[in-house]
């Protein structure tokens, strides 16, 4: 993939550009492998079978752009900061499909018309923040503005028609509060503006409703690979209870759903179970066998684990970048749970946590390339009580 941004040095984020990409899998699956590897026995890594990684396009697959604002009202800078704090434009960016690039000028010209003045990192001044825009696989688009206070939302709902009428596909708007000066995406309070909450993100046939506030995989494509093994190999286990902890809005979970079978997903955000539920009902409402046994609680992993009478057969964990930590790990040890299956965006965390479940042998893996153009790839794995 060529880059004029990175070749000009204006953007660096895409560490491994300069690789051909089948060199880049097979570095980032190289290094998965060597860091699983000197966690466990030798016989015990010996022993995984390590399957050919999963990959789709290596541009133009970002379902979501996270666009930093800076300039000034009459010019707008979408995309990242430099080192000094000032904006870096970055809509020309070749990771995002078209339908996503198509939106970026309007909304940058929706900044001038709507008077939301950039917020000057150095300076801590200005109102908004950052621009987040996700597009689904039908093409249509939810989009985020990150503003510390209320000050422009009258003016951002005035103009909204206007902007509906640039972005025809736009379903989703909405304002998110973040009134501190901290590195983090969004805040606490999000006010939608629009009469559609959800974006609908249509995955193996599945309905996944994102709201504002919910994770969802960067990569659809490589996302639906990704449910698309788990649920393999949920299959061949056949187990008759399902945990999916960091269940995000569902992914998994929905994905897990059979006849006969009880399903439990568990996220400490309320506006991503919100979105499983709904997703869940909808697959009630159509008659799928199973579906009704399928239950979303908002809550802790860890706590809800310790709270439940009994374990269930399977568990499948899909943790942040800092992994299950000694308690989540030391639980899922003696709990007596089969077989688990563990989704990582972080082989480091994955190799310390699997360290912890000597009980708990890893079967299968497969790198799931979800982050062309960088290090950081999906590790899935199946692990079997011993």
């Amino acid at each position: 993939m060529q880059c004029s941004y990175f070749e000009a040095g204006r953007c660096r984020s895409c560490t491994m550009i300069e690789l051909p990409y089948a060199v880049q899998v097979e570095t980032k699956s190289a290094r998965a492998r060597q860091l699983v590897d000197a966690a466990l026995a030798p016989e015990v890594a010996a022993a995984i079978a390590w399957m050919e990684p999963f990959t789709g396009p290596e541009s133009g697959f970002r379902n979501k752009a996270k666009m930093v604002v800076a300039g000034t009202v009459e010019a707008p800078t979408l995309g990242i900061l430099d080192p000094a704090g000032a904006g870096v434009d970055l809509q020309g960016c070749g990771l995002y499909p078209p339908v996503l690039a198509a939106a970026f000028a309007p909304l940058a010209a929706f900044v001038t018309r709507a008077a939301m003045e950039p917020y000057d990192v150095p300076a801590r001044r200005g109102e908004l923040k950052s621009i987040v825009a996700t597009v689904s696989p039908d093409g249509e688009l939810m989009v985020r503005f990150v503003l510390r206070s209320t000050e422009a939302l009258a003016r951002v709902r005035k103009h909204i028609p206007w902007l509906l009428d640039q972005v025809p596909r736009l379903a989703v708007v909405s304002v998110n509060v973040l009134p501190e000066h901290k590195a983090v995406i969004e805040g606490e309070r999000e006010i939608v503006l629009t009469e559609n909450e959800t974006l609908r993100m249509q995955v193996n046939g599945i309905d996944l409703h994102l709201r504002p506030q919910s994770f969802f995989q960067t990569n659809t494509a490589v996302a639906a690979a990704l449910y698309r093994e788990a649920t393999a190999w949920i299959a061949v286990a056949d187990p008759r209870s399902v945990w999916d902890l960091y269940c995000g809005v569902g992914g998994f979970a929905l994905h897990a759903i059979a006849p006969g079978r009880s399903v439990v997903g568990v996220e400490t955000s309320r506006e991503a179970v919100a979105s499983a539920s709904i997703s869940r009902d909808e697959l009630v409402g159509a008659g799928v066998p199973g579906a009704a046994s399928a239950s979303f609680v908002a809550g802790d992993a860890m706590a809800y684990a310790v709270s439940q009478p009994s374990p269930p057969d399977l568990v499948v964990v899909n943790p942040p970048r800092r992994g299950l930590g000694p308690e989540l790990a030391g639980w899922l040890e003696r709990s007596g749970v089969a077989t688990v299956i563990y989704s990582s965006c972080n082989p480091a965390t994955l190799a310390g946590d699997l360290a912890a479940m000597p009980s708990l042998r890893p079967a299968r893996a497969r790198l799931f390339d979800m982050f062309p153009q960088t290090s950081h790839g999906e590790i899935a794995m199946l692990l079997q009580r011993v």
